[in-house]
């Protein structure tokens, strides 16, 4: 199983609906998630600095790759858009995380 850890940006005053929005996340969403092969994913906040922590496990993190061209991941990166720090394609800022331990 590979490991991925990243960091995104929360825009000021929206902790509550990004947690609301994620507690209602679309099943077609989650479908496509584990379609790649993502497991064990989690986010959190910093609530402090309003960055967002995400971390995930999958076969084969090359899959993700594909996760831009879907429909279903355009439409939530807009209806996200509103709450944090995006590109110009509504993708969310995401900067990569080294590792740097690991205990199993």
């Amino acid at each position: 199983m590979q490991r991925k850890a990243f960091k995104m940006y929360l825009l000021p005053g929206h902790s509550v609906e990004y947690k609301k929005r994620h507690e209602e996340i679309w099943p077609e969403l989650v479908e496509l998630l584990h379609q790649v092969g993502i497991q064990n994913y989690s986010i959190f906040l910093d609530e402090n600095t309003r960055t967002l922590y995400g971390y995930l496990e999958a076969p084969e993190l090359a899959a993700l790759d594909s996760l831009p061209a879907q429909a279903i991941m355009k439409r939530w990166w807009a209806y996200m858009a509103d709450i944090m720090e995006t590109n110009a394609d509504n993708s969310p800022v995401s900067i990569d995380l080294t590792p740097v331990f690991y205990l199993a």
